[in-house]
């Protein structure tokens, strides 16, 4: 059986891909069932995703000498807070609303859900070690500290936490998008 860990699948098992099949993601915004509900979903993964890259390339401009620890710092609890925060939000909205409505559209998808709602576990576990790296990392550089050994380690903190958001991302995205385009979006408004 394939592993669907976060950490260690490459995509979602074949079984849970049939929507998708049916519903490709290349003709997603040409269905006329897409609708401003999977519009709005799809720009909050996508604003996600580009407040990560944010934090990887200020750390990396940070590591090269090319941003002062204070400026990366207040970039960083802007960007950082905004990220764990909204990110907190969503997965609460999914878990607590659409994926249970969702999942009685198609009998087939359980297991997809099922997974989904571990993701959403293992990325609690990564928020909480992160804001815990990044609140000390925050505090050496508020006490004028030389932190570039804490941004350092904030570094493959962030690739790898980039690396989970986004095969939870994508795998999220080509079970639910296909499902509210063949089913529609009621009762999740």
């Amino acid at each position: 059986m394939k592993d669907i860990r976060l950490d260690k699948r490459k995509g979602l098992p074949e079984a849970l891909r049939v929507l998708l099949e049916e519903y490709p993601r290349e003709n997603w915004e040409n269905n006329r069932g897409f609708n401003g509900l999977i519009k709005f979903w799809l720009e909050r993964h996508m604003m996600f995703r580009q407040l990560l890259d944010s934090m990887v390339n200020d750390t990396q401009a940070v590591l090269d000498k090319k941003m002062e620890q204070e400026r990366y710092a207040a970039r960083f609890t802007r960007y950082g807070g905004m990220f764990v925060g909204e990110l907190h939000g969503h997965h609460n909205i999914e878990d607590h609303h659409y994926f249970p409505i969702l999942k009685t559209y198609d009998p087939r998808l359980e297991r997809g859900f099922e997974i989904l709602d571990k993701d959403h576990h293992v990325l609690d576990h990564n928020l909480d070690r992160f804001t815990k790296d990044a609140n000390a990392m925050l505090q050496l550089i508020a006490g004028k500290k030389n932190a570039r050994n804490k941004i350092g380690a904030m570094e493959p903190r962030l690739v790898e936490l980039n690396k989970f958001l986004d095969r939870h991302l994508v795998d999220e995205e080509e079970i639910i998008v296909p499902v509210i385009l063949k089913y529609g979006a009621g009762g999740l408004s």
